[in-house]
């Protein structure tokens, strides 16, 4: 256990945080689910966002909110430097997300999903002043061959050679945004294939870290907060994530590894789908019964859960598969 220079000890937030943290993230996942398809701006959000903060009041955990994702569009997140927890349990930072890729008043737009992520107290970047942030997000293996102050063609050709494969085979997830249309040019000129990510960059960024997913590397420009809780979810699935982050008065800064969106030894990462992804099934509902699909990550000890829970049965369970990292 690492110690504070004022001598009081460090604990993270723990592998009995998780399926606490999970909780919130099915709650939020399934009250936006209910607003899919119906047309009503932020309603899915809003409603994700007063089930998490209700279901994380009660989570045993002295833990702050230091990144939220949403506020941006509208949605009534928890605040920075709110209180998560009913006061026992480890000192740990938090991050939340309701809803990322916020869902279409048109019809259902994947990627969507709830998120919550938890460190060590003060190993979260705080990113409040931060606008957006440029991206690149690489599986196992290819964390030390990629930079993103190198061109696009570079890296693609690096991270087809850590993986074994050509670059025409490589799939690379790009956030379906006007401001990518060079980007996206820039990708197919390289010889890859592009995968359009129509909801929030979060899911796709997760999604390289996961072995059957799809998708390769995201390359893009996006919300500051997802970048931190990409980091977090990529740190225990053993990617990387590097950032750019743009600052409103000060412009573009350095480049940001993943070590430094999300420090410490302790780190916990829960997500559920409300729309499906490569990287999770979303929101069911049939016959008066509701399903979830999350995934639960630990850095400490390293796993990986994939939780699909029944919220309509008498009884609910949870059928859990655990893939050891």
């Amino acid at each position: 256990m690492s110690v504070q220079p004022e001598g009081e000890p460090v604990a993270g937030p723990g592998h009995r945080l998780a399926f606490e943290l999970l909780r919130a993230t099915e709650a939020g996942a399934v009250a936006a689910g209910r607003w899919v398809g119906h047309g009503v701006a932020r309603s899915g959000g809003i409603a994700a966002a007063e089930a998490m903060r209700e279901v994380l009041a009660a989570a045993p955990a002295r833990g702050t909110v230091v990144v939220r994702a949403g506020a941006r569009r509208g949605v009534p997140v928890l605040l920075a430097g709110e209180d998560v927890g009913h006061g026992d349990g480890p000192a740990c930072d938090v991050a939340v997300s309701v809803a990322d890729g916020a869902l279409s008043t048109s019809r259902d737009v994947p990627y969507s999903l709830t998120a919550v992520a938890a460190a060590e107290r003060g190993a979260l970047f705080d990113p409040s002043h931060v606008t957006a942030m440029d991206k690149l997000a690489v599986g196992p293996g290819c964390a030390e061959v990629v930079d993103l102050d190198r061109p696009v063609r570079d890296n693609l050709r690096a991270v087809a050679a850590a993986t074994g494969v050509r670059v025409g085979d490589l799939v690379v997830g790009v956030l379906s945004r006007p401001r990518h249309r060079e980007l996206v040019r820039e990708i197919r000129s390289a010889g890859a294939r592009v995968h359009v990510l129509e909801g929030g960059d979060l899911a796709g960024a997760l999604a390289v870290g996961l072995p059957d997913s799809p998708v390769d590397v995201v390359i893009g420009s996006g919300g500051a907060a997802e970048g931190v809780l990409a980091a977090a979810a990529l740190a225990c699935l053993g990617g990387a994530l590097q950032v750019r982050p743009r600052y409103e008065r000060r412009g573009a800064g350095p480049v940001l590894h993943t070590s430094d969106l999300v420090g410490g030894t302790d780190i916990v990462f829960c997500a559920t789908g409300v729309t499906s992804s490569g990287a999770l099934r979303g929101v069911a509902q049939r016959a008066g019964r509701t399903t979830t699909r999350s995934l639960v990550l630990c850095s400490s000890p390293a796993s990986v859960r994939i939780v699909e829970s029944d919220h309509g049965a008498a009884d609910r369970y949870d059928h859990t598969r655990r893939r050891s990292a």
